[in-house]
């Protein structure tokens, strides 16, 4: 089944356990990928489920997708933090759909809210046609020019200064910030993109670097790209990737969920999500995505474990990590040695993959779940012998 695909050699196994982030499904969840049968609406109830369970399960935080078909992330995550104890919230910073000032008051107010929860995901837009909805109608390039005089405004602000600036895409005067957010001097900024525009704007204004799950070589060579970019600028990074999660007890029972999960998708549907993709994007990133499969179904597993299934019908990212428990920490300890810090996991459907990742791969990876021990005092059926009952018992 695996495709002989080079990957990092990795010298030692890294030390620390990994920053293990999930996924709130604003734009709707299931349990097959292109049919209605088992799917569940984005509904706030649903998404409150999963940051619950995510929260007492040991994840880090959460990320919430953007765009025309989700659910606001901002306002879901104001909702979600008053549900939830630890967990942060990765939501959209949008360039172009919203004005600089007016984002550095929205951040400041939703960091203290939260506590310093909040983390940003820096997403300028690859689908023109969605874009000009929201009054964006700059061509890629010039896309990520707006976005570094965006990103120069609100960090300014963020950091306190009154700020008058004068540029091409933005003019602002005697602006400030009257009431500053809890991190100092600003929550986070996560970025991805693999375009020469977006790893230059990654480099000179954000902290960790996101990259959809592509092979570890491939993976390993957009890091020393950023890092090249950013160490020009006196600057480090961090790396994150963006993966789905097909964990099962054993390998067998996690390619037949994968196959399971794909079964009830049409020939035509691929061949429309395909088309759709490419002349709707033009992200480099997704494009890199859809050349992994060419959209046919017996070149799935593009890399060792590394099933592109996903990406039949969905844009973004389109890869998940499948296997067994070892197998799988096995892949990300891989990635994990080619720079990769943070994990951004998701599955079909969230709020029970949820579990499966927290209670099968975490041990694996060292990662301490938030549940409180339980050693009952009597005979159940969880716990067989445990208790020592007396004969008069």
């Amino acid at each position: 089944m695996e495709n002989p695909v080079s990957v990092v050699p990795i010298a030692a196994r890294p030390a620390d356990p990994l920053n293990f982030f999930w996924f709130i499904p604003t734009h709707g969840d299931g349990s097959y990928l292109g049919s209605e049968t088992q799917q569940r609406p984005p509904d706030f109830g649903y998404f409150k489920d999963v940051a619950s369970a995510v929260d007492r399960l040991g994840f880090e935080g959460v990320l919430l997708p953007t765009g025309q078909n989700c659910v606001d992330s901002w306002i879901t995550a104001a909702g979600l933090a008053a549900a939830t104890e630890r967990l942060k919230f990765l939501v959209a910073l949008r360039p172009g759909v919203v004005s600089p000032s007016f984002a550095a008051r929205q951040t400041a107010a939703l960091d203290r809210q939260t506590n310093g929860r909040l983390l940003l995901n820096v997403v300028v837009g690859g689908n023109p046609t969605e874009l000009a909805g929201d009054g964006v109608f700059l061509d890629h390039d010039e896309r990520y020019a707006q976005a570094a005089e965006f990103l120069t405004i609100w960090r300014r602000l963020l950091e306190g200064e009154t700020v008058d600036f004068d540029g091409r895409h933005y003019r602002v005067a005697g602006s400030r910030l009257d009431f500053p957010a809890a991190q100092q001097p600003h929550p986070p900024l996560y970025i991805g993109g693999s375009s020469d525009a977006g790893i230059e704007l990654a480099a000179e204004h954000t902290e960790l670097y996101l990259t959809w799950g592509e092979p570890v070589d491939a993976v390993a060579g957009k890091i020393e790209r950023v890092r090249a970019a950013a160490a020009k600028r006196g600057r480090r990074m961090r790396f994150g990737i963006r993966l789905h999660f097909i964990v099962r007890e054993t390998s067998d029972e996690a390619w037949a969920a994968a196959d399971r999960l794909i079964s009830r998708i049409s020939d035509e549907q691929i061949a429309h999500a395909q088309s759709r993709l490419r002349a709707l994007s033009d992200s480099v990133g997704q494009r890199r995505m859809l050349e992994l499969h060419g959209g046919r179904r017996d070149k799935l597993e593009v890399a060792p474990n590394l099933w592109a299934g996903v990406g039949l019908v969905r844009g973004g990212a389109g890869t998940a990590l499948v296997g067994d428990p070892a197998t799988v920490a096995e892949r990300l300890r891989e990635y994990q040695a080619a720079g990769i810090d943070t994990v951004i996991g998701s599955g079909y459907p969230h709020l029970e993959e949820s579990y499966r990742v927290a209670e099968l791969l975490f041990p694996q990876l060292g990662i301490q779940r938030q549940t409180a021990s339980y050693r009952p005092s009597v005979h159940n059926e969880f716990a067989v012998g445990a208790a020592r009952l007396t004969a008069a018992s």
